[in-house]
């Protein structure tokens, strides 16, 4: 573990290592989970998956840093956010004021803090709420608070128990998007959902909480794999000669008969994808755009975005 220093931090670094963590509630209580050992890589998305009870949300809190493992030890401590599995709502401030009162606590200007929360509220479909009090909240719109409070400082590793429960589509296919832009940009997600199909196609590793242990999955072992497909979108984009291509979600499948990049993204990412090969500097020429089984919808809109990029960028 000599090298701790020199393997984490940047884009292919680690961002956290937990080394034989064990974790229990009380000095000579049961063993919740014991000889934990397992790396997350910036750039990356985790998925824990595990039966009801077998401590997956145990596991989320010691990797957010809320609780401190009973034996073992995390190394690296990257600016972590955390989305609970159950939001305490009953907190004396409007949906704004708590966000702008998170804001100051992770280090923004009270302007700063302020923007964001705005910002967020609206992008999850809430912003006709930013000054109910929370405990005047749905169940739903309280949900899309906890998620905002978690993205405002722009987390390096973001944790997520159940996040997408009680959120509507639109606020669902949002956080999908938000969870690649942070993996863009170089940040960890660290998620459970019961959804096999959540973030298809993104997933980089998967854990499985077996007993007090935890466990790499392969793909084929995975609940991803036995769920049906997801809808994808297929990009084809040419860089200009010798780039290489930017960081965006999705997978490099091969490339077309006159050499454009083949990139395969799930279709709630494909608008990220597209805004990094057109944000890239020298920006990347996209060829075409073509969707799979059940992404029609998906495709006529990223087509759209596709234009609309493309005439601000002449």
């Amino acid at each position: 573990m000599g090298d701790d220093h020199e393997a984490f931090g940047g884009r292919a670094g680690l961002a956290l290592r937990l080394d034989g963590v064990g974790r229990r509630y009380a000095v000579g209580g049961p063993w919740v989970l014991r000889g934990i050992g397992l790396d997350i890589r910036a750039g990356t998305v985790v998925r824990i998956e595990g039966a009801n009870g077998t401590g997956k949300s145990t596991l989320l809190r010691v990797i957010a840093g809320i609780d401190a493992p009973s034996e073992g030890r995390v190394v690296g401590r990257p600016r972590t956010a955390y989305v609970p599995e159950r939001f305490p709502a009953a907190l004396p401030f409007t949906a704004v004021g708590y966000l702008t009162h998170l804001g100051r606590v992770h280090g923004l200007s009270k302007r700063a803090a302020a923007s964001g929360a705005e910002e967020w509220l609206e992008r999850f479909g809430a912003g006709s709420y930013a000054r109910t009090p929370l405990s005047e909240l749905s169940k739903g719109s309280s949900q899309k608070v906890a998620v905002a409070q978690a993205l405002l400082a722009r987390p390096e590793l973001l944790v997520l128990d159940e996040a997408w429960t009680g959120l509507d589509a639109a606020a669902r296919d949002e956080l999908d998007r938000t969870v690649a832009e942070r993996v863009t940009e170089g940040g960890a997600v660290v998620f459970v959902d019961h959804d096999p199909r959540r973030l298809s196609g993104a997933v980089d590793v998967t854990y499985a909480v077996v007993g007090t242990e935890v466990n790499v999955r392969t793909p084929e072992e995975t609940s991803e794999a036995a769920a049906p497909p997801g809808p994808s979108v297929v990009i084809e984009a040419q860089g200009p000669p010798g780039a290489p291509p930017p960081a965006t979600p999705g997978t490099v499948t091969g490339h077309s008969p006159e050499g454009a990049l083949r990139l395969t993204v799930a279709a709630t990412h494909s608008d990220v994808a597209l805004r990094a090969l057109l944000g890239a500097r020298p920006p990347w020429h996209v060829v075409s755009v073509s969707t799979g089984p059940g992404s029609e919808a998906a495709g006529a809109s990223v087509l759209e975005a596709v234009s609309e990029s493309e005439v601000r960028d002449r």
